[in-house]
């Protein structure tokens, strides 16, 4: 942006030195010069806006994606979570976690009261022994459970503001210091996918900030080689 200054005002400098010539030399052609210069001037001003609105709306444009990413992780997270409560471990195919989204249940445990109950008495322990109370396994929905009846479980594998690029996933185990074996999952979306068509540069100069800090060119949750409690990398 300052290097654009520098030559405008380096360009301003040499065209008046030569319109003050050539005016000299025929002052008839002085209004033709106005003209010229009142054009330049609205050209160049509008040069200067682009200029300065670029990394603005190149910012907000860039949040926005990254933002409806992070929100579309979160829910991959979630999904995983619930698999792994359920089946004991995390699934690296889209399939089969959208499916357990669209299709599967949790069991959840209902007590029932069947005779009269006096808690100061009997423990809740006693009174299921005696009869007094009962459990009851009821079924509800995953997708009703975790994102509500109205959720389309099939964006669950699709980066936000793309043409349905894909997000990468994995899922493994890993040992930790202490030689306990946990299960893992990672999902992600690089950065050139997720920022595709937008200004190159910028982008660059974005990842090359990012990489610093987070040592990778995308937005991350879980990781296939540590234990890091299916944390997301926007979190550091």
């Amino acid at each position: 942006m300052f290097l654009i200054v520098i030559l405008i005002l380096l360009a301003a400098v040499i065209l008046s030195a030569i319109t003050i010539i050539m005016v000299n030399k025929n002052p008839g052609i002085k209004s033709l010069f106005q003209i010229l210069y009142a054009v330049a001037i609205v050209a160049l001003a509008f040069l200067l806006v682009v200029n300065i609105l670029k990394p603005i709306n190149f910012k907000k444009e860039r949040k926005a994606r990254e933002d409806a990413t992070i929100e579309r992780l979160k829910e991959i997270r979630t999904a995983q979570e619930a698999y792994k409560d359920k089946y004991g471990k995390f699934t690296g195919s889209f399939d089969t976690l959208i499916s357990f989204v669209r299709s599967d249940s949790f069991d959840l445990e209902r007590i029932i009261v069947v005779q009269e109950w006096n808690q100061d008495e009997i423990t809740k322990t006693e009174a299921l022994k005696q009869g007094i109370l009962k459990k009851s396994i009821i079924k509800k929905s995953v997708l009703d459970s975790l994102f509500g009846a109205d959720y389309d479980v099939e964006k669950l594998q699709y980066i936000p503001f793309t043409k349905k690029a894909k997000f990468v996933m994995g899922a493994g185990e890993v040992e930790t210091g202490s030689q306990v074996k946990v299960k893992v999952f990672e999902a992600y979306a690089l950065y050139d996918t997720l920022f595709h068509g937008m200004d190159k540069q910028l982008v660059i100069n974005y990842k090359d900030e990012r990489y610093k800090l987070i040592e990778f060119e995308g937005v991350k949750v879980g990781s296939l080689t540590e234990a890091n409690n299916n944390a997301g990398n926007w979190e550091k």
